[in-house]
C-alpha cells in the first residue's frame, strides 16, 4: 500500500472506532430512557392517566426539530427517530396500563 492509502485506512479505522463508540452511547442513553418512561408509565397507570399524551408529543417533536435545526441534524430525521419512540413508549404505557 501507497502512504496515502495507508494513511486514509488508518483514517477510516478511527473514524470507525469513534462510530462504534457513539453507537455504545446512544444504546446507554436510551435504555436510561426507557427505563425513565417505565417509571411514567407505571405513575400513569397507578392514577388514571392516559397512555399517550399528544400534545406533550407535538411539543416534543416541535422542540427536538429546533435541536436538530442547530445541531445540523436533519429535522425530519429526527422526527423520524423521536416519533419511533415515542410510539414504542406508548405501547409500553398500553401494556402497563392493561397490568401486563
Amino acid at each position: 500500500m501507497s502512504d496515502p492509502t495507508e494513511a486514509a485506512h488508518a483514517e477510516l479505522l478511527r473514524l470507525r472506532g469513534t462510530i462504534d463508540n457513539l453507537d455504545a452511547a446512544l444504546v446507554h442513553l436510551l435504555a436510561e430512557r426507557f427505563k425513565t418512561t417505565q417509571r411514567v408509565g407505571r405513575l400513569k397507570a397507578r392514577h388514571g392517566f392516559p397512555p399517550a399524551d399528544p400534545a406533550r408529543e407535538g411539543r416534543q417533536i416541535e422542540r427536538l426539530r429546533r435541536l436538530a435545526t442547530e445541531a445540523e441534524l436533519d429535522p425530519e430525521f429526527a422526527e423520524k427517530f423521536l416519533t419511533f419512540i415515542v410510539r414504542e413508549v406508548v405501547r409500553h404505557h398500553e401494556a402497563i396500563a392493561r397490568g401486563e
